[in-house]
């Protein structure tokens, strides 16, 4: 595969990741702000859809892609910008993972809430506090990153 190819589609499932994950985080805070149980239920069943059909696939293509380029250009990976970036993904899953389980535990809590007509657990806030407090580092990683891949220096290759 060419270069330009793998490049775009990095870029593309970049665009995709980063794009849903910040959207999910956004209808999520705002749909718990509502304090309206059904409305928070179904959103949670939408995010936790979102990150099986879009953040899943994307979250493998991003490593796969990226250090395929990095293969092709003949760059170590001790490149400051590359390990920089590796790193700070590493950071990003390992918030993420658990992000995932407490994003189904909180549908599963906000579906049993609206099948009965009841308000939210608290169980259910203290897993939204630490979905947030999650999504804090692994969001600013993802920026990070994207910062580096703009504004790296590859020797004899363009933008």
């Amino acid at each position: 595969m060419s270069y330009t190819t793998l490049k775009t589609l990095h870029i593309l499932s970049m665009v995709l990741l980063f794009g849903t994950g910040l959207g999910s985080a956004y209808y999520k805070w705002m749909a718990d702000r509502s304090g309206h149980v059904p409305h928070i239920a179904r959103t949670n069943r939408n995010v936790v859809l979102a990150d099986w059909i879009f953040t899943t696939p994307t979250v493998m293509l991003q490593p796969l892609t990226g250090l395929w380029m990095v293969h092709q250009l003949g760059l170590p990976w001790s490149t400051p910008w590359i390990a920089a970036s590796l790193g700070l993904y590493a950071l990003a899953a390992a918030c993420w993972l658990p992000v995932v389980g407490l994003q189904i535990r909180m549908q599963r809590l906000s579906q049993a809430a609206a099948v009965r007509q009841l308000a939210l657990a608290p169980d259910y806030w203290r897993l939204a506090r630490w979905w947030f407090w999650l999504g804090v580092p692994a969001f600013t990683a993802m920026v990070l990153i994207v910062v580096m891949m703009v504004a790296k220096h590859v020797p004899g290759v363009g933008s």
